[in-house]
C-alpha cells in the first residue's frame, strides 16, 4: 500500500521549518514530493473537443468568495477541474472536507500529498454555513484519504453530513468517499448518516492499479460499493473512471460489468487529463464518439444513470443528474 506521510518537513528557512512543524499544511515542501524527482512525462496537446474557457464570471467570483470565507477547500480547485468555470458560475462547488493534504500518492491525482493536520472540528458546521449561502439543493461532499486516521475520517463525514441536514433539510446529499481501506466500520458510519448518494470513484481499470492508483485496491473498492448497498438497498451508489490511461477497451466492459454485480447505479466516465509533467502522462485523448458509445454499452447492462463524455467529472451537474436518478429508478 502505497501511502505518502511526509516527516521531515524541512525548510532552507528556520521560521518556515517550526511553522512546518506545527503546521504541516504551510510547509515549504513540494506539492508531490513523491514525484518531484521523477523526470518529466510526454504532454500531448489537448484536441478542440476538451478545451474550456478561463474562469472569469461574477458567478465564478461569488461562488470563490463564499469558499474562502468559510475557510473551505474544494476539489474542483485542489484537483484542477476543468469544469470549475462553468460549476462555479452556477453557484455549485465540491467541498473537499478534512483538510488539502491527502496520505496518497496516486498517479493522476493533483491533491497535495503528506502528512495532514488535525480535523477541524468546526468544519463541518462550516460546510452547512456554505451550503445554505449558495443555496444548494444538492451538494457533493468528498475528501482527501486520511489513512493515519483511525477510521479514515468515516466519523466527520457523518458529522458534516449531519450539520447539513440540520441547517439545510431539503438539501440532498452526495459523498464521494476515499476507499477507507481496513478501517472497519467506516462504511457502516458513513451509511448510517443516510447520505442520499453513496460515490466511491474506481477511477481506472484494474491492469493499471499498481502505476495509477498504488494505495488502492481493485476489489477492496468494488466490495466497499457492494457492501454499501447491503447495509441500505435503497442508497444511489456510484462510481466513475478515467480513460486514456492506456487501459483497453475490454477491461472498460469488464469494469461495467463489476458495478453491475455489485449494484452500482450511477456510472460516470471522462477523460483523463494531466495535471503536470510529473504525473501520468496522457496516452490518448479519447474522441467524443466513442464516450457515446461506452455510454450505450452501459445502459445496455443495466446502469439507472450514465455520464460519458471527455469533460464528464463525478460531480459535474450531479444535482440535475441526482433528479434523473431518481426519475429513473421510479420508471423501472
Amino acid at each position: 500500500m502505497a501511502v505518502v506521510i511526509d516527516t521531515l518537513l524541512r525548510s532552507s528557512d528556520p521560521a518556515k521549518s517550526d511553522l512546518a512543524k506545527s503546521d504541516p499544511a504551510k510547509s515549504d515542501l513540494p506539492r508531490h514530493p513523491e514525484k518531484a524527482h521523477r523526470p518529466d512525462q510526454p504532454s500531448l496537446r489537448k484536441p478542440d473537443w476538451i478545451r474550456v474557457k478561463a474562469p472569469v464570471s461574477p458567478g465564478y467570483v461569488a461562488t470563490q468568495r463564499i469558499v474562502r470565507e468559510n475557510g473551505l477547500h474544494t476539489v474542483c480547485e485542489e484537483a484542477g477541474c476543468p469544469n470549475i468555470g462553468e460549476c462555479w458560475d452556477n453557484k455549485h462547488a465540491t467541498f473537499m472536507i478534512m483538510g488539502d493534504t491527502c496520505t496518497r500518492a496516486c498517479a493522476f491525482c493533483n491533491v497535495k500529498t503528506g502528512l495532514p493536520g488535525a480535523l477541524d472540528p468546526a468544519e463541518p458546521e462550516h460546510v452547512a454555513m456554505a451550503t445554505a449561502k449558495l443555496g444548494l439543493a444538492h451538494i457533493v461532499v468528498t475528501s482527501v484519504d486520511r489513512d493515519d486516521l483511525a477510521d479514515g475520517g468515516a466519523a466527520h463525514f457523518a458529522a458534516v453530513i449531519g450539520a447539513i441536514r440540520s441547517r439545510c433539510p431539503q438539501t440532498t446529499i452526495e459523498v464521494l468517499t476515499p476507499d477507507f481501506l481496513r478501517k472497519d466500520g467506516a462504511v457502516e458510519t458513513v451509511v448510517a448518516a443516510r447520505p442520499d448518494v453513496f460515490n466511491h470513484n474506481l477511477e481506472t481499470v484494474p491492469s493499471k492499479y499498481l502505476t495509477v492508483r498504488p494505495g488502492a485496491r481493485y476489489f477492496a473498492s468494488i466490495r466497499l460499493l457492494q457492501h454499501v448497498k447491503e447495509l441500505d438497498a435503497g442508497m444511489f451508489t456510484k462510481s466513475g473512471i478515467m480513460v486514456g490511461l492506456g487501459e483497453e477497451r475490454n477491461e472498460v466492459l469488464q469494469v461495467m460489468d463489476d458495478l453491475r454485480a455489485a449494484n452500482v447505479d450511477f456510472l460516470t466516465i471522462g477523460q483523463y487529463l494531466q495535471p503536470t509533467r510529473k504525473h501520468h502522462p496522457v496516452l490518448r485523448f479519447v474522441p467524443p464518439d466513442e464516450f457515446e458509445a461506452l455510454a450505450t454499452i452501459a445502459y445496455a447492462k443495466g446502469f439507472l444513470m450514465v455520464s460519458a463524455s471527455p469533460l464528464t467529472r463525478s460531480s459535474h451537474h450531479a444535482g440535475e443528474d441526482f433528479a434523473r436518478l431518481k426519475a429513473a429508478r421510479a420508471a423501472r
